[in-house]
């Protein structure tokens, strides 16, 4: 009755032992929620080293290329208008060159170009002269030559204001427009404006 009692207890034994090393080899292969945690943030980190994308959509990358062309056209035209003798632009600052001097009988030619019609040589005389602005006659004639005039144009508007004033025939004012005691316009140019302002049949 002993023996058989022993034979038990030793296959129970037996059992208990086959189950705790199942047990082991099981919770060998579960990862613990810590493990996971570590795998997970390992994943973050490495992912975080990773360069951003700082691609731009495209229709921002075309606005920029447009940007960049209109600079490019912009710059091209001032250097064009600096090659041209073109003075425009900030009107209170030397600009092509120019000496202080010079760059203000370069504003006081075209403040009169803007009044009223002039012919060369007499818009030469006006800005040099005692009685008009005393510029030097160097001054003067440098400023003139900087600008771009249509004297025919300016031949016409002197004419109509001649005429606006008073009758003149087609050969008096041809004359008032080119004598030097007058306007001082060119024969050819003083002959366009009388008969473009309706002087001459």
């Amino acid at each position: 009755m002993a023996s058989r009692t022993n034979k038990a207890a030793g296959f129970l034994v037996s059992l208990a032992a086959i189950g705790v090393a199942f047990i082991v080899i099981e919770g060998s292969n579960i990862e613990s929620p810590a493990s996971q945690e570590s795998v997970s943030a390992t994943s973050v980190a490495k992912q975080s080293n990773e360069p951003p994308n700082y691609a731009l959509p495209a229709h921002d990358s075309e606005q920029q290329d447009d940007t960049r062309n209109s600079a490019a056209a912009q710059m091209q035209t001032t250097e064009q208008n600096s090659e041209a003798g073109d003075v425009d632009g900030d009107i209170n600052s030397p600009s092509g060159g120019f000496s202080n001097s010079e760059w203000n009988a370069v504003r006081s030619a075209k403040k009169y170009l803007e009044m009223q019609g002039f012919s060369k040589k007499g818009l030469i005389q006006q800005l040099s002269s005692d009685a008009g602005d005393g510029y030097s006659l160097h001054d003067a004639t440098v400023a003139v030559n900087s600008l771009t005039v249509d004297w025919n144009e300016n031949a016409v508007r002197s004419a109509k204001n001649y005429l606006n004033m008073q009758g003149f025939s087609c050969k008096g004012l041809i004359e008032q427009l080119s004598s030097s005691a007058g306007d001082g316009y060119s024969h050819s140019e003083a002959e366009y404006g009388a008969r473009q302002a309706g002087a001459c049949d």
